[in-house]
């Protein structure tokens, strides 16, 4: 079943650049250009919070490419020190309509 990830970073400092995102974002793509399952991904600011937003056809298939792909390339370009995490929401979906 299809399920919805939302994630809210919350505001460091009044840093509203994109930099850290944009390089985990780069790296992530250059390992995985086509992330098996992911149906959407959207990225940007709510008010001072910074959003990641994603549909995948399966929880399975979230979990296991945060697991392999995501955290090793954030603890990479970080040097091991990520910003604090995230407020993550997932939640199944009961319709997905994309072309």
């Amino acid at each position: 079943m299809a399920i919805a990830m939302v994630q809210d970073f919350p505001p460091q400092d009044g840093d509203t650049a994109t930099t850290n995102y944009d390089a985990i974002h780069a790296a992530i793509m250059e390992k995985v250009s086509e992330p098996t399952g992911l149906i959407i991904h959207t990225a940007g600011f709510v008010g001072e919070r910074f959003r990641i937003f994603e549909v995948w056809e399966s929880r399975e298939q979230c979990e296991n490419f945060i697991e392999k792909v995501v955290m090793p390339t954030v603890m990479e370009i970080t040097r091991g020190s990520p910003a604090p995490p995230p407020t993550t929401t997932i939640y199944e979906l009961h319709s997905v309509l994309h072309p």
